[in-house]
């Protein structure tokens, strides 16, 4: 089934696609990338871009009023990331504390915000990160990425929208499939350790907090979501939800899909084979919902116990496949309170056509085949495409 609070809403509308990062759009709902700089976010829906100089300033703002304002310096304007939020904590004359920590090989600092801004109080989080640029190299300083998410103090309310919007931050194209910056910071993955495969006598590396922080970032995100239950902007919330569980749980599952790859695909088989196979794994999944939470099982619990929900099994089936550069996506709807698979693979069957592609339709949830739908959840006007690249 799908999550507890998109099961009533209204049906669906066609995906939205990507944009790229520009001033004169006035909404974006969508993963924002600079060109320029190489990073990528993808804020919470309803975000309106409010000013910057459109190459390396940036200030956006949320209907709930939320704020969110992104400089990047350039390499040698500070030495450091931790140099750079010291500067900010002065110029502020911020109440919070800095805790400096290393992303994905990068020097990065979360800083606890709590300033005087124009009169009044405001808090929230902000976050500097190193940028990659082909002339950083050596011991040449980076560019360097300054998030402020922040918004009137004790606005509790907006404290889920402050922790997604900088976890979104991916500083740079490497970091796209990986776990964000805020979740990486709380939740180290620790130890490497070998567990088996859910149902299939096969084993894989896995790191030992991978489950903890991915359930965290999937009740994290769900917690954004759910507030857009009665907004006009629920599809593209629901799909950003999706979005957010595909980039964290990516490499998370990289060594589970090598295990899985390597175990059906030698001898190689064709990719609709490779596809089939994946699809009766999660097939077999015991079926689990939570109706006192998110309803998601994250995808490391996922592959290792073999448990979860049609959204769950979906999602880990267009990763592993993403994983042997097969082209996936999900499809879900609200009328059928339903998620399946899609993969690009030919053959026979039926399809599902969006964003330029006639996608095969996968059921994660009973015994058949790659291809076949039942009849009672065939209208595609019911159903919304969900692409994660």
């Amino acid at each position: 089934m799908i999550s507890n609070m998109v099961k009533n809403m209204p049906g669906a509308l066609p995906l939205l696609l990507a944009a790229s990062l520009s001033a004169q759009s006035p909404l974006f709902p969508a993963p924002l990338h600079s060109s320029q700089w190489g990073f990528l976010i993808d804020l919470p829906e309803g975000y309106q871009h409010t000013g910057g100089n459109g190459e390396s300033q940036f200030s956006f703002q949320s209907p709930q009023g939320a704020r969110f304002d992104l400089r990047v310096y350039p390499a040698q304007a500070y030495t450091s990331a931790k140099a750079l939020a010291e500067d900010i904590q002065r110029r502020l004359k911020n109440q919070g504390a800095a805790d400096y920590f290393e992303y994905r090989g990068k020097e990065a600092a979360l800083i606890t915000l709590r300033f005087q801004n124009a009169g009044s109080l405001s808090e929230g989080l902000g976050l500097c990160v190193e940028l990659d640029r082909p002339e950083s190299s050596g011991n040449v300083p980076k560019p360097i990425l300054l998030a402020l998410a922040y918004g009137q103090a004790g606005r509790e309310d907006l404290r889920a929208f402050h922790l997604s919007a900088l976890n979104s931050i991916a500083p740079t194209p490497q970091d796209r499939r990986a776990p964000g910056p805020l979740i990486d910071q709380k939740y180290p993955r620790g130890q490497p350790r070998t567990l088996p495969i859910a149902g299939l006598g096969a084993q894989a590396l896995v790191y030992e907090h991978d489950a903890k922080a991915a359930q965290a970032l999937v009740d994290r995100e769900f917690d954004v979501l759910k507030r857009y239950a009665s907004s006009p902007l629920w599809k593209e919330a629901w799909i950003r939800f999706y979005r957010a569980v595909y980039r964290d749980s990516f490499e998370r599952l990289a060594h589970i899909a090598f295990a899985l790859e390597r175990l059906w695909n030698i001898p190689a088989v064709s990719n609709r084979d490779l596809a089939g196979k994946a699809l009766s794994w999660v097939q077999s999944f015991a079926y689990e919902r939570d109706l006192m939470g998110s309803d998601f099982v994250n995808l490391v619990s996922a592959a290792l116990e073999g448990r979860g929900d049609c959204d769950s099994r979906s999602l880990l089936w267009a990763v592993v496949l993403a994983q042997a550069n097969i082209p996936t996506a999900i499809m879900v709807s609200s009328r059928y309170s339903h998620a399946m698979g899609l993969a690009d693979v030919p053959g026979a069957g039926a399809h599902f056509t969006f964003a330029g592609t006639s996608w095969l339709v996968a059921e994660t949830t009973s015994p058949v085949a790659a291809g076949l739908i039942s009849a009672d959840m065939s209208e595609k006007a019911h159903w919304l495409g969900i692409l994660f690249e």
